[in-house]
C-alpha cells in the first residue's frame, strides 16, 4: 500500500524528538534523513532511515543494503570534509530506540582518544563553524551521487 507514491512505512515516518532536540538537518538520502550533532571536538553525523517502526538494521528488510550504501557515502564525506584519521560508526540505540547510524570524525589525540565518545557530554561548537560543517557536509554528499 501506498500514500503519495511513498510505502506506507516511510510516509508515517517521524524524527524521534531526542534526535530532532539534539540535531540540525543536513539533507535528505535515498533512504535516510542526514542529521548534525553541534560538538565542538567531534565532527558528528546522524543517519536515520525514513521508515516508520524500524529499531534494528535487519527490520529494513531489502533497505538494509541501501542503508550500507549511505553509510559508506557519508562516511566518505565526512573524511573528506574533516581530514579526520579514524571513523567511529555504530548504530547503539540504548537511549533512542529509533534506529540511528553515529558517524563521528576522530583525530589521534582528540579529547577522548581513542576511547569511544558515545555517553559523554561533548560542549558545542560556535555557531558559524557548524553553520559551515553542515553546508560542507551538504555539497560533499550532492556531489557524491
Amino acid at each position: 500500500m501506498a500514500v503519495d507514491g511513498l510505502p506506507v512505512s516511510a510516509s508515517a515516518w517521524l524524527l524521534h524528538p531526542q534526535l530532532a532536540a539534539d540535531t540540525s538537518p543536513v539533507c535528505d538520502l535515498v533512504l535516510s534523513r542526514v542529521l548534525a550533532m553541534n560538538a565542538a571536538e567531534y565532527p558528528w553525523l546522524i543517519l536515520v532511515p525514513r521508515r516508520a517502526g524500524v529499531v534494528e538494521i535487519f527490520d529494513l528488510g531489502d533497505d538494509a543494503r541501501l542503508l550500507m550504501t549511505e553509510i559508506a557515502m557519508t562516511s566518505r564525506a565526512l573524511k573528506e570534509v574533516t581530514g579526520c584519521d579514524k571513523l567511529n560508526i555504530a548504530a547503539i540505540g540504548n537511549m533512542v530506540p529509533q534506529l540511528h547510524v553515529h558517524i563521528v570524525a576522530r583525530r589521534i589525540g582528540d579529547p577522548l582518544w581513542p576511547k569511544p565518545v558515545w555517553g559523554m557530554a561533548h560542549p558545542s561548537g560556535a555557531a558559524a563553524d557548524f553553520a559551515s560543517f553542515i553546508d560542507s557536509i551538504g555539497r560533499a554528499l550532492a556531489n557524491s551521487g
